[in-house]
């Protein structure tokens, strides 16, 4: 009985890359029982009776399982690399943000540092300022001299110092203090007297108006009245005095005072 068309003729063994893709397929189990050799059996004899084939798919198999071994080997080389790499830039990552935080904190302390020196200089230049002193009459002179003698004066002679000044001239606080007196003096007119902050007293005489009140803190060169010629006065002019205490006849030199002080006259 015929069984098809296909003509008789001599059975063609499977070509080498079917061989091969059949090799991949059972390398592992071949690789498991370590039988490389079983697939030249019976079963491959049978296939054709060639004793050729049987030594091929023995070659091919071989060969099979040492590419694979090389593609194994070729994955786990890369999969290394892939690795390091992942690693390497992980901890490139971590270096720079350890900088950058490193780089911060060195910033801020810097700011910090700068912020504390700038605000130390200010309140040096502060204490500087308020223990400066100043003449209580811009551009003047003295026009009458302390102790000077004369009827004018009920001790019988001058207990402070007078300043030429036009009427309506700005008068200032010679050093940082409070005012303790703020008002009409008597024979001293519209006065001024200020307690400084090293315990001694300035007292400023005839003014025309005042520009400052009992209790208020005032700063060297700070307006405090305009001067004029109010109480015992002849004419327009500052009455100026230093003392150790704030009444009368504690007076002291009041250019010695001002010089000490580093005021120039």
């Amino acid at each position: 009985m015929a069984f098809g068309s296909r003509a008789a003729g001599k059975h063609r063994g499977s070509s080498r890359l079917s061989r091969k893709t059949a090799g991949y397929a059972g390398i592992a189990a071949l690789a498991t029982t370590g039988v490389v050799g079983s697939l030249a059996g019976p079963a491959f004899a049978a296939d054709s009776g060639s004793g050729n084939t049987i030594q091929d798919n023995g070659l091919d198999a071989v060969v099979v399982a040492e590419e694979l071994a090389g593609d194994i080997e070729d994955q786990a080389a890369s999969q290394q690399r892939a690795a390091e790499h992942a690693a390497a830039q992980a901890q490139a990552e971590a270096d720079a943000k350890q900088r950058a935080s490193e780089a911060k904190r060195l910033a801020e302390a810097k700011a910090k540092a700068e912020r504390e020196a700038a605000e130390r200089a200010a309140r040096e230049e502060e204490r500087k300022r308020l223990n400066t002193f100043v003449a209580p009459v811009d551009g003047s002179y003295v026009s009458t001299q302390y102790h000077a003698g004369g009827g004018m004066w009920s001790s019988g002679s001058h207990t402070g110092i007078d300043f030429h000044a036009a009427s309506g001239t700005s008068v200032h606080a010679v050093g940082a203090g409070t005012v303790v007196e703020a008002g009409w003096g008597g024979a001293y007119g519209n006065n001024v007297v200020i307690k400084h902050n090293d315990g001694t007293y300035t007292q400023y005489g005839h003014m025309s108006s005042l520009s400052v009140s009992v209790g208020q803190q005032v700063t060297p060169g700070q307006q405090i009245g305009l001067s004029g010629s109010t109480g015992n006065s002849s004419g327009p002019h500052l009455h100026f005095e230093a003392r150790t205490g704030s009444q009368y006849g504690s007076d002291i030199d009041p250019v010695s005072y001002l010089r000490s002080h580093g005021v120039s006259l």
